[in-house]
């Protein structure tokens, strides 16, 4: 295993090339996967001007915009940290009218959101069509153990110490969530400096 350090500019160069290496003849499902605390819709967002500016269009969605209704996501209390990371998203949802549709074949229409968890009530968007070659860029935290579908999959990481330091205090209750969350993305960064990231790339032999 080899840790290249970045600046975040090379970062999100980084990964612009390999979101635009994927074949231009289908969509390219994208997840920027990270705890609230490494903030992934920000980097999510930084990729869309350069993707667009190499010709390929692209759609931004969220997961917290696909929360289950609070009767459901909420039933064993505000804090419990299981329902957290088991129950929260919709992930029906996200397939049914995100991921499902990118599909070879499918029809690219793609409902940006679901549900609006301030309100508890339905989002009412529209349905947004992604043409040949798109890119959907979702971003979110604990998606990448739910055998969701993508075509790249990135993955902030943070010790344990940096998680907790930058976790906000009325959110620490979520940081039982996290024990034991050890995806296994195509690209793994370390984040516990967002200005200095680190790609870890497996060196052949390891």
């Amino acid at each position: 295993m080899k840790v290249v350090p970045l600046t975040q500019e090379a970062l999100v160069a980084e990964l612009v090339g390999r979101i635009d290496a994927l074949p231009r003849d289908r969509h390219a499902r994208v997840v920027v996967d990270g705890a609230d605390a490494t903030d992934p819709g920000a980097l999510a967002d930084a990729l869309v001007d350069p993707l667009r500016a190499l010709g390929r269009p692209v759609l931004r969605v969220s997961a917290r915009d696909f929360l289950r209704p609070a009767s459901v996501r909420l039933e064993h209390g505000r804090t419990d940290p299981d329902s957290y990371r088991d129950s929260w998203v919709d992930t029906g949802g996200l397939l049914r009218e995100v991921l499902d549709p990118l599909e070879p074949g499918g029809s690219g229409e793609v409902l940006p959101s679901l549900w609006n968890a301030e309100t508890d009530r339905a989002s009412r968007a529209g349905y947004a069509r992604l043409g040949e070659g798109g890119v959907l860029l979702l971003d979110g935290a604990l998606l990448l153990d739910k055998w969701l579908p993508f075509e790249l999959s990135v993955h902030l990481w943070l010790s344990d110490a940096a998680l907790a330091r930058r976790t906000p205090p009325e959110l620490a209750w979520t940081l039982p969530a996290y024990v034991g969350y050890e995806p296994a993305p195509d690209v793994l960064v370390r984040y516990d400096h967002p200005t200095r990231p680190a790609l870890v790339r497996t060196v052949a032999g390891d």
